[in-house]
């Protein structure tokens, strides 16, 4: 897989460009990249943590904050891709295969790489936040692309994957957050 192929295919998804999301769709030859794409926005999200827990001295929840967010960026990945496949085919008629919704929703994920950023005071979640957004935009149009309904029917599929990975999120970041504290605790801070 070229870098620049896969900066550009990145690019152009991001740009909410209606075609690719149609290309990507079709060429099962794309998967690996579509994930590549996923992993890429984890890791970009995860450094940022990093980043964000290491100016704030404490090295335990900088680590914990790279391996949340690589963690739940590539299981949401998946969680969101089934159930809008699910949802999207059962309730309301849409013709895609898991495949088509990996494809599309993976590279729907390009936006979030703007996580790197969280780090940074007062804008940087902003920018992150930002980057969430724009990723869930992208969803949608894939969502719609994928599963060959209307915009409508692709904002309620999307939103309702998107709510149930958010819900996740924050019952894994709270389990591990306390076994972070907890670590931290027997661990003596380690840099605190």
């Amino acid at each position: 897989m070229e870098t620049q192929s896969l900066i550009s295919s990145m690019m152009r998804a991001a740009r909410l460009d209606t075609a690719f999301y149609n290309e990507v769709e079709a060429d099962t030859s794309r998967n690996g990249q579509a994930l590549t794409v996923v992993i890429i926005a984890a890791l970009a999200s995860g450094i940022g943590g990093l980043l964000g827990g290491v100016l704030r001295g404490s090295f335990t929840s900088a680590i914990m904050a790279l391996v949340i967010a690589v963690v739940m960026g590539i299981v949401g990945y998946y969680i969101w891709a089934y159930v809008t496949h699910f949802v999207g085919t059962r309730f309301f008629g849409g013709t895609a295969d898991v495949g088509e919704m990996l494809r599309t929703l993976g590279f729907a994920y390009a936006p979030n790489v703007l996580g790197i950023f969280s780090f940074i005071p007062c804008v940087g979640p902003l920018i992150a936040l930002v980057g969430s957004i724009w990723a869930l935009v992208a969803g949608i149009i894939a969502v719609r692309e994928a599963l060959d309904f209307d915009t409508g029917k692709a904002v309620l599929t999307a939103i309702v994957g998107w709510l149930i990975i958010l819900v996740i999120t924050f019952v894994l970041t709270a389990i591990l957050g306390v076994g972070a504290m907890g670590l931290s605790a027997l661990t003596g801070g380690l840099g605190q």
